[in-house]
């Protein structure tokens, strides 16, 4: 990736995990996405520490890291690393900017907000559809009772009649 190339949106959506019920991207994928080394961009962050309040940036616990490292092969030195890595929030990668201070910061923050907007909307329009199908849904169950006493009466209509009928015709009498 070179300095001017534009941050895709799939690249940035691709790095952005849900861990404890929040979007997060890890560490060393911002320091990548930022061009400077995961330890500069945590140094950054010490030195910056009042920036970065629990909202906006959390380590991650051994089980989180153990679950995240067999799903992603570029995770796989973690495994051994001493220290978990840090999991920041769209606040705290916005924030990244103004402590990394540089152009390439602030163009690669403005991406990742503008993905994490996307990745809201959508799913705010999956929430709405969820809706609208429960909806439906409850309108087929009304329509489902209406339906199986519809059926009922065709069955009670098609099943043989238990009574004898009378013949039909003239008889003869002998």
């Amino acid at each position: 990736m070179t300095m001017q190339e534009p941050i895709s949106q799939p690249a940035i959506a691709d790095r952005i995990f849900l861990i404890r019920g929040q979007r997060v991207m890890i560490d060393r994928d911002l320091a990548e996405l930022y061009g400077v080394k995961t330890k500069q961009l945590n140094r950054q962050v010490k030195r910056n520490a009042g920036r970065f309040p629990p909202t906006f940036m959390f380590r991650l616990t051994q089980q989180e890291r153990r679950e995240l490292v067999p799903i992603w092969h570029r995770f796989e030195s973690l495994k051994h690393s001493s220290a978990p890595p840090f999991a920041f929030t769209e606040y705290g990668v916005v924030m990244l900017a103004s402590v990394l201070n540089s152009d390439r910061a602030v163009r690669t923050s403005v991406s990742i907000a503008e993905t994490f907007i996307r990745l809201r909307q959508m799913v705010a329009s999956q929430a709405e559809l969820m809706k609208k199908l429960s909806e439906l849904e409850g309108r087929l169950d009304q329509h489902d009772g209406a339906i199986r006493e519809i059926i009922d009466a065709l069955r009670k209509m098609m099943a043989p009649s238990e009574e004898p009928r009378p013949k039909i015709g003239f008889q003869l009498r002998q």
